[in-house]
């Protein structure tokens, strides 16, 4: 089929389509044999960007999608001082997962927030990028990952944005 055979509002929509999708990059792994109704842990994510306390707030809008998901025997991990400005350093993974182990959950998700931010600029796009690791907490092994960045448009808010991005990375973890 020829572009200029289309009639023009199916050339908008085609080319709104490719401007939407040029809009985030995702690498989801499939879930695999994953126990959906087994005890969940949402851990404290890494910050690896300058905004504060963008992990805490990656991590909140993780566990309430999850949640949407169906995964409703779901915790999350204490966080090391929450109540500071500036995201305290990572808890070691290990001890995220002694906690884990003591509280009888069976998997515990963890993150890494790479970027948080409105992109500097006349349009000021909001930018997300977030990276979850399913661990399975007897083994220590992870047993599902999956990666992306988001960006939106100008007048989007940036959770908006992060919200849609966890929603996208998570969907395998759908229960069905």
């Amino acid at each position: 089929m020829k572009l200029r055979s289309l009639p023009g509002y199916a050339l908008g929509i085609l080319l709104a389509l490719a401007a939407l999708a040029a809009c985030s990059t995702l690498d989801v792994a499939p879930r695999g044999d994953l126990d959906m109704r087994a005890r969940w842990a949402v851990l404290p994510f890494a910050n690896h960007t300058e905004t504060p306390q963008a992990g805490s707030r990656a991590a909140a809008i993780v566990e309430a999608v999850l949640r949407t998901h169906g995964i409703t025997n779901l915790e999350r991990a204490p966080q090391p001082d929450a109540e500071t400005l500036f995201d305290a350093a990572p808890q070691p993974l290990d001890k995220s997962l002694a906690w884990a182990r003591g509280a009888g959950v069976r998997y515990a998700l963890a993150g890494t927030v790479s970027e948080w931010r409105y992109k500097v600029g006349v349009d000021g796009e909001p930018a997300v990028g977030l990276t979850l690791q399913a661990i399975d907490v007897a083994s220590g092994k992870v047993v599902w990952s999956a990666s992306g960045g988001r960006s939106g448009f100008s007048r989007e808010a940036l959770s908006a944005v992060a919200q849609k991005l966890a929603r996208d990375l998570t969907a395998p973890l759908a229960v069905r």
